[in-house]
């Protein structure tokens, strides 16, 4: 009845699809408890040996590190690496590292000193006084990763299940033939996996630890259950032996009866998994305050004398465990990095042991089989049957092979576990996990160069858009300090006009003010004086034709000219009068504006008019003089001439009263004086050339007394003609 109440207590137990048996092979290295070896003369330690980027290194060539000193630094994914031991650094370069690539990565290299001396050490043993960020912040600094085997940073992985994960699962399955490195740690260090889990479980802040572990581990199991006693916060589950149950979305499976999303993480449905090593070495780094150096690794194969399992010390030589282990190579011997199933084959034996570093296996000929051709598919779907992950194995194979990125990926490649099962069963003796591997690898190339030409693009744009915000901001920046300009030197306008007008009005002040129509004393003085000399050359006028010369008063030519000049002066001020008067006023005297030219072609008249008067008064002053006989048809000629000048005379008078147009003959300006003045002569000459043939013509009857004088009063006139157009041009000049 009790044994009936307990299969009805008994937790239930899912499946997955899939999963194969290949022969265990197990007991080779189970049955002797872990040992030590003796450390290398030399250690080799890759800065990298995690998934993420490698740190930064705190050494240097030529310093001596201790035990647990870190000699890489770095956050998130950049995990730190410590020194194995004590000794001193003697180069930095790269070497052969654990990868199927044999490709070298950096490595430093260390000289051991025997001493094995620890760095100072801070244990933290009351852990659950302290902040759940300080304990994964201490188990980063001990460079913890996950130790069965992806590597992945423990704090990094635990940061990601701070919140949401209900349930922590410890994988001991360990499934895969040959190794036992998970089965002898819980058989030799139950309690302290126990301890280890129990820090996890209280950073995590989960409901319930379950601790997953195949039916074929018995001591284990019994040492598990011994440590644990009676204790409830964690689960034993012991599950059926099939391969490949050890992974983390086939154990979730098994456990919980839930399946991980496709494409999604375990934490999605409140679920994180943590190997059995890896609780080990959190133990180590929070209570021990020790990081990582060391882990145990499994040493099998018929070509190993003495299998087992050791404690491997980080960056040892593949050559050194094999050697302390008495390993006798055969031909065409080979030695696997892992499992029959995961593992890949060493390109050298001075490979360095890393953090994932689980199996060493050294199997003999017997043991592998006789390696036979890859031959076709034949599509027998064995390896469809076979896959734990629900995939098309053939179909993957086909777009692998074939280069068919796209195909690939929409028959999920991504989610092959690369555990080898399709591969195990294939009548083909095809090597599937091979073209899976290459096809993801790369898959990943493309999709991280996609990754950079995006960020590139984005960097592109932004830099656009920086350049196009550079620019508004240089044309605001312009149009700002032409706006600045401008307005400082509309002010500067405003100030001037500003200026100018308080200078006129202070002027305006000063200088008296005349209504329009008023005439200021000293215009009206001008004026007074320019009447008066019209006057006086009005009375010499008179007088010249009227009197004799000894009888006149003036000089009519002077006082001709005294007149103009004043009459010029006057009109003269008073334009310049005009504005100061008023801005739109007329002329004070209100006649119309007094061109400057046409005044001295009335004075030059006034003063021809004055010399003709004092010219003709001449001959009747003195009837002594003699007279030359005066031809009539030479006078008439003359006087014909003179018209034809005074004509001519008038035309080049035109353009010059026509706003200065030049001379369209193309000949030199003419002084406008001086052309009046010639006009003037002319019409006098004309007007004295037909007063002499109208006198000849009415006196033709006249006796020959009067005949005599007519030709010598015309030579008289003609010779005062020309004795006035001399004089008139010898003034003009003078003017």
């Amino acid at each position: 009845m009790r044994n009936l109440f307990k299969l009805f207590k008994k937790e239930p137990i899912w499946d997955f699809q899939g999963g194969i048996h290949p022969p265990e092979m197990k007991t080779q290295s189970n049955g002797s408890p872990l040992r030590q070896l003796p450390l290398p003369e030399q250690f080799i330690i890759p800065i990298k040996q995690h998934i993420g980027h490698e740190g930064e290194l705190l050494v240097s060539p030529g310093d001596r590190v201790l035990r647990g000193q870190p000699l890489t630094f770095g956050r998130g994914r950049m995990l730190p690496v410590h020194a194995p031991t004590s000794g001193t650094v003697e180069s930095i370069a790269p070497h052969i590292t654990a990868h199927p690539s044999a490709l070298a990565e950096m490595c430093i290299f260390i000289r051991a000193d025997g001493e094995d001396r620890w760095c100072e050490r801070q244990p933290l043993t009351d852990y659950r006084q302290a902040e759940r960020s300080a304990v994964v912040e201490r188990i980063h600094q001990a460079g913890v990763a996950g130790l069965g085997g992806a590597g992945f940073p423990t704090a990094t992985k635990l940061k990601g299940g701070l919140r949401g994960v209900k349930t922590l699962i410890i994988n001991a399955a360990e499934c895969e033939p040959y190794i036992t490195a998970d089965d002898r740690l819980m058989q030799d260090c139950a309690d302290e996996v126990i301890e280890g889990s129990r820090i996890l479980g209280w950073v995590l802040q989960s409901e319930r630890v379950l601790i997953g572990i195949e039916d074929n581990k018995p001591e284990a199991i019994a040492a598990l259950k011994k440590a644990l006693g009676s204790a409830t916060d964690m689960e034993i589950r012991v599950i059926p032996t099939r391969y490949p149950s050890g992974g983390a979305k086939q154990l979730t499976r098994i456990l919980t009866g839930i399946e991980v999303p496709h494409g999604g993480r375990s934490t999605d449905i409140g679920v994180l998994m943590q190997n059995v090593g890896t609780a080990y070495a959190v133990k180590r780094a929070i209570i021990d305050g020790e990081p990582l150096t060391e882990r145990v690794v499994t040493l099998t194969g018929e070509s190993v004398g003495q299998p087992g399992n050791v404690w491997g010390r980080i960056g040892t030589p593949i050559a050194h465990l094999l050697h302390n282990a008495d390993f006798t190579p055969g031909p065409g011997q080979m030695v696997v990095m892992g499992g029959p199933l995961m593992g890949f084959t060493l390109p050298a034996l001075n490979v360095p042991v890393v953090k994932i570093t689980n199996c060493i296996l050294a199997p003999s000929a017997s043991e592998m089989g006789d390696s036979e051709p890859e031959k076709s598919c034949i599509r027998c779907s064995a390896c469809a049957d076979a896959c734990p992950a629900a995939l098309l194995p053939q179909q993957l194979y086909w777009y692998s092979r074939g280069g068919d990125h796209d195909k690939a990926r929409e028959h999920n490649i991504a989610d092959c576990i690369e555990c080898g099962a399709c591969a195990w069963v294939c009548p083909s003796n095809i090597p599937l996990v091979q073209y899976y591997r290459q096809e993801k690898a790369e898959i990943r190339a493309i999709d991280l160069e996609a990754e950079r030409t995006a960020q590139a693009k984005i960097r592109f744009e932004a830099r656009q858009q920086r350049l196009e915000r550079e620019k508004l901001a240089r044309e605001a920046r312009h149009q700002q300090a032409k706006r600045t300009v401008s307005d400082s030197a509309q002010t500067e306008i405003e100030a001037a006009i500003e200026r100018v007008n308080t200078k006129k009005r202070a002027a305006d002040d000063t200088t008296p003010q005349h209504a329009a129509g008023e005439t200021t004393p000293e215009i009206a003085s001008m004026q007074r004086d320019a009447r008066k000399a019209q006057a006086r050359a009005h009375q010499a006028e008179t007088q010249a034709e009227t009197e004799p010369a000894t009888r006149q008063a003036h000089d009519p030519r002077k006082a001709a000219v005294e007149a103009a000049i004043a009459r010029a002066k006057a009109k003269k001020a008073a334009a310049a009068e005009q504005p100061v008067a008023s801005d739109d006023a007329p002329d004070a005297s209100g006649d119309a504006p007094v061109d400057p030219r046409k005044a001295a072609v009335e004075a030059a008249i006034a003063r021809a008019k004055a010399k003709k008067a004092a010219a003709a008064e001449q001959p009747v002053a003195s009837d002594d003089a003699p007279v030359a006989p005066v031809d009539p048809r030479k006078a008439a000629v003359e006087a014909a001439i003179a018209r034809a000048k005074a004509k001519k005379a008038a035309a080049a008078e035109q353009p010059v009263a026509s706003d200065d147009a030049p001379d369209a003959s193309g000949d030199a300006p003419v002084d406008p004086r001086k052309a009046a003045v010639e006009a003037a002569i002319a019409r006098a000459k004309a007007k004295k050339a037909a007063a002499a043939e109208q006198t000849d013509a009415v006196n033709n009857t006249q006796g020959a007394a009067d005949l005599a004088d007519a030709p010598r009063k015309a030579a008289v006139a003609a010779a005062i003609a020309r004795a006035k157009a001399r004089k008139a041009q010898h003034s003009t000049q003078e003017d």
